[in-house]
């Protein structure tokens, strides 16, 4: 394939590995040196070390050449530190033969004793399209099992049902341009500004353009997506039904329903107009079950009503719920009402989390699919998949969902797992019982790139992959665009391929003539000729135009929208503009909605409900973000956002650490700096979900996230889980500065950051070490010169370590968080050899005349809060623009706008006092 030769330096097309927005990237990757690479399991010589330049690709249509700032910044994470170097068994390093035989051996043992319902594949939303394919045709045609669930459960799973119930097929009407071309776009659940970036930038830009264009963002949290928002309606978790169901009332009451449009396209719409009429009725009736303000209330259905390009975007906020299904079909109700779909700027959008989450959906990478938009509850499609794969084994019904599968493993159901490209011990909830399941079970196998992860560290069989740029396949976004990832750098020397590490199982457990791939572009063909095997144009998912297309005509694929079809050669931008729809009348199917309160409320012990989701700069469980000093840098610890009445009730400070547990149990908790933000709801607390115990000693959230799904998608209620608060009282604060990473076992809480040629650790302690410099030495090593100053009676401490004239580590302990800023002693690591002023002034933790930027508020330039402040106060700055022409600050992804626009208020605000 013409981007496998690496010794050039042309520019190759790929794209982003992160969200489901698709962005399409420029990379230049430029090889550096030959250098040798070991860890603790085996040593590789003559590893190539790139030096990858990362840009926005002008021509892609999902972002027009922007990138976020993880896009930006994804060039610095291609090294290879903590790469999987060797397949291991039972942490012993193998063969590749060796470990594929004990993996297919166990397998097929574990089907002949126990039946095939005994195993289980869990996947991944970042697998290429053609790893997708391979997993699913093997599990489900050769295993005999369903039982293939992928973590886009915890994603988009309840998107998807809601539409097949009202469409007849998985299908996203919408293209990005809609988010653009509409009077009125109603964000519903999604903090756009910070999980969608590229996405959120298109729609600012457009209200920039049009002023008169509406923004109403649906969110319990005032986030930072509400900075372009003319409307923000702060609802109460879990009502979102509610809303819909009342918006659907009120365009009736209004008389905007398209009555024609109801009667030739869709069926069952009295009997929905009638639930809502009668359960959500009037604005009053809505306001009082959603704790909104009636005005504002008003205000969202007027604009509902005389605005007819409208678009809903949706995400994991409706998703991420019990009764995730019902909200997102009481949003496409309302679009079906007035017939605001299949035209420009118009329809019902669910936006996806993952870069292929899509791509999982096509080949049917979960349970409750069987493959290319073909379900079981057909036996024609299960008979038609069977033919066309000549399928040995052809699974028969749907298998276990994710939240199902984990608890089978639990009670030794499934008696092998096999894991790949994903982290459950940190992201399914009740994530503690899934990592005791894991250990008890008997085989783990893990496919991932990374040596530790928290699921790695439970296998019994862990198998090294190729990632991000080392390897070729596609990808689908979340407006059905079909987009290649190309490989533009090797990988480890050992590592393989998730595709190919597929078929040679499948091949050793005897079926190798149905998986003998000799290339990715072999697995795509396979995969286009499926979509149109006896379609006819019955389902909506057909590329089978591309089912003859050449190793060239792959390697140089543009991207596209599907379907293709002879009347669309090069995709297709909208669907269901003609009306017809993929039901067996053809017409679209409206869902009469009950709204459901959330499965677990509060209670007097559990007074508060957990949100959980993303920050601006990581991404899942950071096993590539965190690589980068700069998406590090924004948001650097665990924390928990708080109503300042709630912390005023609850009895925790800002800035401070508090403790979080749930009805899971006392021994199951989170502990969190506190931020205390008005922009939280009262009675809600919100902590992200990224951290894992590689990175934090109490930070994996989804040990507090109650195992409960919605009974038609099982996707998790993630975002309301009864938790309570409380101080994590501690007897010292500290950090660690220092060149490699340390040993954490003594040290109650801490969290590790990775900084420019260092690792930081904030840490804390309840209890005091009995001689301080002995503990110091236990944590950082004897090595080197030491200085260091203990004043006993105040409880402070504080070491420097010293090697060949260049810093090593530093250590600082107080009885409060009062402690020196990072910035200084950090840039100190970058010096070759001290000078006596820097020496001086290791222990008092800054220097004179060096300035402190404060928290990075501009990952992409590092530019921090007391810069921009300073910046607005001197030189009376009033708009973002100007902060932009004077720090840059803001002007390459946008991500930090709204946090620009937020500073500079407050910054007026203390000015008007």
């Amino acid at each position: 394939m013409p981007m496998s030769s690496l010794a050039k330096s042309e520019t190759i097309q790929t794209t982003c590995p992160y969200c489901g927005v698709g962005c399409g990237m420029d990379i230049s990757p430029k090889k550096t040196k030959v250098a040798k690479l070991a860890n603790a399991h085996s040593s590789v010589s003559g590893i190539e070390a790139f030096e990858v330049k990362v840009q926005g690709c002008d021509s892609h249509p999902a972002n027009f050449g922007k990138l976020c700032v993880k896009g930006s910044s994804a060039g610095e994470t291609v090294d290879f530190e903590g790469r999987m170097l060797n397949p291991q068994v039972h942490g012993e390093v193998v063969s590749w033969d060796s470990a594929l035989s004990t993996v297919a051996d166990k397998f097929r043992s574990v089907i002949q004793e126990h039946g095939s319902d005994a195993v289980a594949f869990y996947v991944s939303g970042q697998f290429l399209t053609e790893d997708y394919y391979v997993a699913n045709k093997l599990i489900k045609g050769f295993m005999g099992t369903a039982n293939i669930d992928t973590n886009s459960r915890l994603c988009m799973a309840s998107a998807v049902v809601g539409y097949k119930r009202a469409f007849g097929s998985d299908t996203v009407p919408c293209t990005y341009e809609d988010l653009e071309l509409t009077d009125l776009l109603v964000i519903v659940g999604s903090n756009t500004a910070w999980a969608h970036p590229i996405v959120y930038q298109r729609i600012a830009a457009a209200k920039r353009a049009r002023p008169d264009m509406k923004i109403v963002v649906v969110d319990p949290r005032k986030t930072s997506t509400c900075d372009i928002a003319d409307l923000h309606l702060g609802l109460k978790p879990g009502s979102d039904a509610v809303l819909f169901n009342g918006l659907l009332a009120q365009l009736a009451e209004a008389d905007v329903l398209n009555t024609s449009y109801i009667e030739k396209h869709t069926e069952g719409f009295a009997d929905a107009l009638n639930q809502a009429q009668l359960l959500q009725g009037s604005i009053a009736q809505v306001a009082e079950q959603c704790e909104l303000d009636e005005a504002d209330l008003r205000q969202f259905f007027e604009w509902a009503v005389t605005r007819q390009k409208m678009v809903t975007l949706y995400s994991q906020g409706v998703n991420q719920s019990s009764s995730g299904v019902d909200k997102s079909n009481a949003i496409i109700n309302c679009h079906l009402a007035t017939g605001r779909i299949g035209k420009e700027g118009m329809g019902p959008f669910s936006i996806t989390g993952q870069p292929n989450a899509m791509g999982g959906r096509e080949v049917g990478g979960l349970a409750n699919q069987l493959a290319a938009h073909m379900d079981f509850n057909k036996p024609e499609s299960i008979d038609l998949v069977s033919r066309f794969w000549q399928a040995s084994n052809m699974a028969q019904t749907n298998g276990l969902k994710a939240i199902d599968m984990f608890d089978a493993v639990a009670k030794g159901k499934i008696k092998a797992i096999w894991i790949m490209n994903t982290n459950p011990v940190v992201s399914m909830p009740d994530a503690d019982a899934v990592k005791k399941a894991l250990i008890d079970c008997e085989m783990v196998v893990v496919s991932d790139c990374m040596q530790h992860t928290d699921t790695t560290d439970v296998a019994d069989v862990i198998l090294p992959a190729l990632t991000w740029g080392e390897t070729d396949g596609s990808v689908t976004n979340s407006d059905r665009t079909v987009s290649r990832q190309r490989k533009f750098m090797n990988g480890p020397e050992n590592a393989k391929p998730d595709w190919w590490i597929l078929c040679e199982v499948a091949k050793k457990m005897g079926f190798g003539d149905a998986f003998n791939y000799g290339s990715a572009a072999d697995i795509f063909r396979e995969h286009s000729a499926l979509s149109g095997f006896e379609n006819n144009g019955q389902r909506d998912f057909d590329i089978s135009l591309l089912d003859k297309i050449t190793e060239a005509q792959y390697a140089n694929l543009s991207p596209f929208q599907w379907p293709l079809s002879n009347d669309a050669p090069n995709g297709t931008k909208r669907m269901f503009t003609d009306g017809k729809f993929f039901t067996p009348s053809g017409k679209a199917q409206f869902i009469a909605i009950t709204p459901r309160p959330p499965v677990h409320p509060t209670t007097p012990e559990f007074p508060l409900i957990l949100n959980t989701g993303r920050v601006r700069d990581q991404w899942h469980t950071m096993t590539r973000t965190a690589k980068t000093a700069k998406l590090m840098a924004h948001k650097d610890e665990v924390y928990v956002n708080i109503h300042p009445k709630d912390a005023e009730a609850y009895g925790v400070t800002d800035g401070q650490l508090a403790k979080l547990t749930s009805p899971l149990g006392a021994d199951k908790q989170v502990i969190a700096r506190v931020v205390i933000s008005d922009r939280s709801r009262k009675g809600s607390v919100f902590v992200p979900i990224h951290w894992t115990a590689q990175y934090a000693s109490h930070g994996r959230v989804d040990v507090l996230v109650q195992p409960v799904g919605d009974p038609l998608s099982g996707q998790p209620e993630s975002k309301h889980s009864p938790v309570k608060i409380e101080p994590f009282h501690v007897q010292w604060h500290g950090f660690i500065l220092s060149r490699e990473p340390i040993v954490t076992q003594a040290i109650k809480y801490w969290v590790k950051i990775k900084g420019k040629q260092f690792y930081r650790y904030e840490i804390a302690c309840s209890v005091c070490p009995m001689d301080m410099e002995v503990w110091a030495d236990t944590v950082l090593g004897l090595n080197g010169e030491k200085l260091q100053y203990h004043d006993k009676a105040g409880n402070r401490y504080r070491t420097a370590r010293i090697e060949n004239g260049a810093l090593q580590s530093v250590l600082f302990i107080a009885p409060s968080t009062d402690l020196p800023p990072r910035s200084w002693l950090g840039s100190v690591f970058a010096q070759e050899e001290l000078d006596a002023k820097t020496r001086l002034s290791l222990l008092a933790g800054k220097q004179s005349g060096a300035k402190d930027e404060g928290k990075t508020i501009c990952s992409c330039f590092g530019i921090g809060i007391h810069t921009i402040t300073e910046a607005i106060q001197t030189d009376q700055l009033t708009t973002v623009e100007a902060i932009g022409a004077a720090l840059k600050a803001g002007t390459n992804c946008g991500s930090c706008v709204p946090e620009l626009t937020e500073i500079l208020a407050s910054v007026k605000a203390r000015e008007l006092k």
